[in-house]
């Protein structure tokens, strides 16, 4: 089926941003669609003519704006031969044209510069500003290998997240990848993790999710797993290990412009699969 939504994918020439560019050149395929590829540079290149000596440090260095932009459509194209891509070159903050580009689209992609250690558990800035702000589901892509044949895990809290779900679904069938939909139960203070009893209103919770997902699918299969533990984030990301994509709604108490809740914002920060978080606006 044809869509009338781009895929929209930002590209600062990084090997993040081509990991990112390869991966939303791969889903703009599937769901054929139109790949819309932006770059924003910082600023604008110097006139014509400007004398060496008064042109600030750090201008004019490196490839030009116009040779980034290039190199991402070619590897966008290759990636995804006869792929429809439309290439953009913005001067400006990245997040405010992302912004404003990416509304009303099928989603926003972007690569993570995570550094590793205590510092590199921070998502690049205009990555964790889009996942908490975009008008539209945003995909982060990390510097590791993806699974192509892991599952798609999604959580689901006690709302239903039935937007994360739906995307969820979406993209098992596009992929054929199997479905593992999980919700973690709060563990009691002082319960071993194996021996904490199951709340009947949390198996309640993940049967209704999963059943949404056997509607959704058809024949993908799908995985209903019930976990207990103290940290919802860390349970999320211990049943995600070699998944090709986790997806995560973003209800909660927010740390981000109230937009964004701590678990999300957690799985974020310290996932090494992508991660898809499921905004609306």
């Amino acid at each position: 089926m044809q869509h009338s939504q781009d895929i929209v994918v930002g590209y600062d020439g990084s090997p993040e941003a081509s990991q990112a560019v390869q991966w939303a050149a791969r889903q703009a395929a599937l769901r054929e669609c139109r790949l819309h590829l932006v770059h924003c540079h910082l600023r604008p290149l110097p006139p014509e003519g400007t004398q060496a000596a008064s042109i600030p440090a750090g201008i004019g260095q490196g490839p030009s704006p116009e040779i980034i932009l290039n190199e991402g459509l070619a590897l966008a194209t290759d990636t995804a031969p006869g792929l429809d891509v439309q290439g953009s070159l913005i001067y400006g903050w990245p997040a405010v044209h992302l912004a404003k580009i990416s509304e009303g689209q099928q989603m926003l992609v972007l690569g993570s510069r995570g550094i590793g250690g205590l510092i590199g558990l921070l998502v690049g800035s205009v990555s964790l500003e889009m996942a908490a702000t975009a008008p539209c589901p945003v995909a982060v892509i990390r510097t590791m290998e993806s699974q192509p044949g892991g599952a798609i895990v999604v959580a689901v809290d006690a709302s239903g997240s039935m937007s994360a779900l739906t995307d969820a679904c979406q993209m098992a069938v596009l992929t054929g990848a199997p479905l593992r939909v999980i919700h973690v139960q709060p563990q009691p203070r002082g319960w071993p993790a194996r021996r904490a009893p199951v709340d009947g209103e949390s198996a309640e919770i993940l049967a209704a999710a999963v059943a949404r997902a056997r509607e959704l699918t058809g024949g993908t299969s799908v995985e209903g797993v019930l976990l207990r533990n103290q940290s919802t984030a860390r349970a999320i990301l211990d049943a995600s290990r070699g998944a090709s994509l986790i997806v995560m709604g973003t209800k909660g108490r927010g740390l981000i412009k109230g937009t964004i809740g701590s678990t999300t914002h957690t799985v974020l920060h310290r996932a090494t699969e992508p991660v898809l978080v499921s905004r609306r606006q």
